[in-house]
């Protein structure tokens, strides 16, 4: 799978974490779905509230659905938000795994982490 990156990936530790787990076919399938939101960003859905600003991509692999957890950084100019300019291409990657307790491991980890101020 060749794609145009338009971002490079950010892993942070507990997507790496995941992933080192798995075995060499899963992670892949994990690296080309990363490429895939790394090469169109708005892949994923939106979330709000305390999640506004993260999105999340959905995937399967041998029946089961996976999610991953990104933020794409933005900037800000006066009343608009538009995507962030081309001197720093990054996407941070929070986590991967199944749906089971996803949104709450993932709050917890950006709660100690000063997502929510």
């Amino acid at each position: 799978m060749d794609l145009l990156m338009a971002y490079l990936p950010n892993y942070e530790k507990p997507f790496s974490a995941f992933v080192k787990k798995q075995h060499k076919p899963f992670q892949a399938v994990m690296e080309d779905e990363t490429l895939r939101v790394c090469g169109k960003p708005d892949i994923g859905e939106a979330k709000t509230s305390d999640l506004a600003g993260i999105l999340v991509h959905k995937f399967k692999h041998k029946k089961q659905e996976y999610l991953i957890a990104y933020h794409v950084p933005v900037r800000q100019t006066g009343s608009k938000i538009e995507q962030r300019s081309p001197d720093f291409l990054f996407i941070d990657f929070y986590r991967l795994g199944a749906h089971e307790n996803f949104y709450d491991d993932l709050k917890i980890y950006l709660k100690a982490n000063g997502w929510y101020k």
